[in-house]
């Protein structure tokens, strides 16, 4: 499940308090006017040089026009670049692969070379390591084209609707490989000799029609979906030549149900690493699969009580010393972090260890030995650094600085300096250059204006909320209303999320001109992390495992229910919106938690853990056999009964991820129950509808309209709408 945030509520967190001196106007706050000097324009970073000079975008000097140029990091000088320099963002690459009109082609300095000839589409596809083939797939089984000769090869043979060859199935897309990927399912070897691939049988898995009501007699698209407990795609990994050949098939036990990971090459060529996990997901091996005789060897082996995230593939391998040994990534300890092991399996030492999490590699020194990461919770909560850690453990050395959140970290070609992003709640922050030592070489540009301080904005600071059981402060990012007056009660707007591993509360600056005007308009605007958000570790977000929901949902209450004793939010008028897992949030909110929350409005929600794909329930609440009572527990619809308030709810009518089959259900148990609710459907919306501009417009007006009906109980100003 991957988040959708609506346009409504993007990024409008920041803030800080100042003396008032001038008010905003409409213009300034509906129309993203903002007064001339407000913000100064950030400095783009186009490209390093080398490790001494980096190509910015910006003002070189206070009085000059934003341009390109070059800045010498020791002495501050600066240069123009030469008089034909292109931007990044200019520039075409020398040969890169397109599909036009179904066929491939390959642009280069010679024009345009097309490379397939056939009706049907190809896809994804991919240079071999010395470019002289391209892989792709068509009508689901693998081919290459020899890019001198164009001559094509078709690798496998059997490709239908339900035997996909190096495509891979929907939930694989969807929740282990990542949609980036584009359904690839196929991987070079280093030497370009031989492709190892994946083949996915779908016959087993039923299929789920979504409608399409356009023209006279609609269509439907139909998707071989799995949902919890349902038969997955059975898989398997083979390898076949380049040229041509019969495939050689990975020996796994096709009677054990479970799932392959993304695979990754020994640099050498001599083995392919594959990741696989039981149904269950509580059990990871990995596998050195040599590639000739599809032999396979155990070099890794992880179980957890709760589950393993399978889908953080490709964190979980890094190879070092030319494939010697190799970074693996493990939360079992109750943190992500990050161990060195040989190639063949031995654990040599922990590279992380600790009460914080490391989000993510950001590069690889290996003359050094040292690698470069980001990491949440160590200087601050909610606050993110970079750091250089030692793959021998014993030394860690923090490179960004103050009481700030580090974001957007671009490194100079040898990790000899860091350009980062900083801010927090109360201070805009800006860029700045700091050094392999963690020393701040020199300011590149400041966030804030001179006219930001001739402004009044809205009170904002991040506060913690004791959760019910005791065991956690839980963040919340509050705005004030303008002129808040302490004792008044205020309608409140709660914003959430609320997935497993998936934090909205940063201390970051992010002030936006809609967050100023619903201040201004009286609204007490809040959003919300859980005890699962990620912010105190697997551990914590374990507790969430086969309740997948319920410990959310009260934790939420529990904060909103924080501002009402306070006195500061109105009881009758405490709203909670969210989209996908926000939507089920907000469901659970008017009906769980229907004794605190008044109002909701839910896009996308699932409704039910029965009604969702398989991999990604299953990991939090094993099957429905498994676990009855877990699934029964957590259904919105088992909670009907306590609903009452006003819920909005919103669904794309071919939502391919959350079926607007949840949204159905949850309505027709309304309307048996005799409850009131509102109800918009957006047709081909999918997972969002961001893509049809004037659908998402009229998505925004209806969000608006509602917290002007039910929360400031006024005219919504027509200067508001869209």
């Amino acid at each position: 499940m991957r988040k959708f945030v609506p346009m409504l509520l993007l990024a409008a967190l920041g803030g800080s308090s100042a003396m008032a001196q001038q008010a905003f106007t409409k213009d300034n706050l509906l129309k993203n006017q903002l007064p001339a000097n407000f913000y100064n324009a950030p400095v783009q970073v186009l490209e390093w040089l080398d490790d001494e000079k980096v190509i910015l975008y910006g003002k070189p000097a206070p009085d000059s026009a934003a341009r390109p140029y070059i800045l010498e990091i020791k002495t501050g000088k600066t240069m123009a670049p030469a008089a034909d320099y292109k931007m990044p963002s200019q520039r075409r690459p020398e040969q890169p692969l397109f599909i036009k009109n179904n066929d491939i082609f390959l642009r280069s300095t010679a024009g345009e070379k097309q490379l397939t000839f056939d009706k049907a589409v190809e896809k994804n596809p991919t240079f071999s390591p010395d470019e002289k083939f391209v892989a792709f797939t068509r009508n689901n089984d693998l081919y290459t084209v020899e890019v001198a000769s164009g001559k094509e090869t078709r690798l496998t043979k059997d490709g239908t609707d339900l035997i996909l060859n190096g495509y891979a199935s929907w939930v694989y897309w969807e929740e282990i490989f990542g949609r980036p990927t584009a359904f690839r399912a196929f991987w070079w070897s280093p030497d370009s000799k031989t492709l190892a691939y994946m083949r996915f049988d779908q016959s087993r898995i039923n299929m789920f029609p979504l409608y399409n009501a356009d023209g006279s007699h609609g269509s439907l698209e139909e998707t071989r979906y799995p949902k919890a407990g349902d038969p997955n795609p059975d898989v398997k990994l083979g390898f076949v030549q380049a040229t041509g050949g019969s495939t050689t098939w990975v020996d796994f036990n096709s009677a054990v149900d479970h799932q392959l990971g993304w695979p990754e090459w020994k640099p050498d060529g001599s083995a392919l690493y594959v990741q696989w996990q039981n149904r269950g997901q509580d059990s990871l091996r990995m596998f050195a699969v040599n590639p000739k005789d599809a032999s396979k060897k155990e070099v890794y082996f992880e179980t957890q009580k709760t589950w393993i995230s399978l889908d953080e593939a490709d964190d979980r391998l890094t190879f070092i010393n030319g494939g010697a040994d190799m970074i693996i990534m493990s939360d079992k300890s109750g943190w992500k972090h990050f161990a060195v092991y040989s190639s063949d399996g031995v654990f040599k030492n922990n590279i992380t260890n600790g009460n914080f999490t490391v989000q993510e590699v950001l590069g690889l020194d290996e003359k050094t030995k040292t690698l470069y990461i980001r990491v949440r919770g160590k200087d601050g909560f909610a606050r993110s650094d970079i750091y250089a850690a030692s793959l021998d453990g014993q030394k860690m050395t923090r490179l960004t600085f103050g009481n700030y959140n580090h974001s957007r970290p671009v490194f100079s070609p040898n990790y000899k300096y860091l350009i980062t992003s900083y801010s927090n709640i109360a201070d805009p922050g800006g860029m700045a250059i700091v050094n392999n030592q963690g020393k701040l070489v020199r300011e590149l540009s400041k966030t804030a204006g001179s006219a930001m301080s001739n402004y009044t904005l809205a009170k904002t600071e991040l506060i913690f909320i004791k959760s019910a059981d005791g065991k956690y402060d839980l963040p919340a990012i509050v705005t004030y209303p303008t002129n808040y007056v302490a004792g008044k009660k205020y309608p409140m707007l709660v914003n959430v999320y609320g997935g497993p591993d998936a934090s909205q509360v940063t201390d970051a600056w992010q002030w936006n001109g809609q967050r100023q005007w619903y201040a201004s308009e009286g609204l007490l605007q809040v959003t919300f992390d859980n005890r699962a958000s990620g912010h105190f570790g697997k551990a914590a977000i374990g507790e969430i495992h086969r309740q997948l929901g319920i410990l959310e949902i009260e934790d939420f209450r529990t904060m909103a229910k924080y501002f009402i004793d306070k006195g500061m939010a109105d009881p009758t008028k405490v709203c909670i919106t969210g989209f996908s897992f926000g939507g089920y949030m907000s469901c659970m909110a008017l009906t769980y938690a229907s004794d605190v929350f008044t109002h909701g409005m839910a896009g996308g929600s699932v409704t039910d853990w029965h009604l969702y794909d398989s991999h990604y329930t299953e990991r939090f609440m094993d099957t429905p056999g498994e676990n009855p009572e877990g699934y029964k527990k957590t259904s919105v619809m088992q909670y009907v009964d306590k609903y009452k308030g006003m819920l909005q709810i919103v669904h794309g009518t071919m939502d391919d991820n959350v079926h607007m089959q949840n949204s159905i259900q949850l309505i027709g148990a309304l309307q048996d129950k005799g409850k009131d609710f509102e109800f918009m459907l957006y047709p081909n919306g999918r997972h969002g509808w961001g893509f049809m501009p004037a659908r998402n417009n009229h998505f925004t007006n209806l969000k608006t309209k509602f917290i002007y009906q039910h929360l400031l109980e006024k005219e919504v100003p027509k200067e508001i709408l869209r």
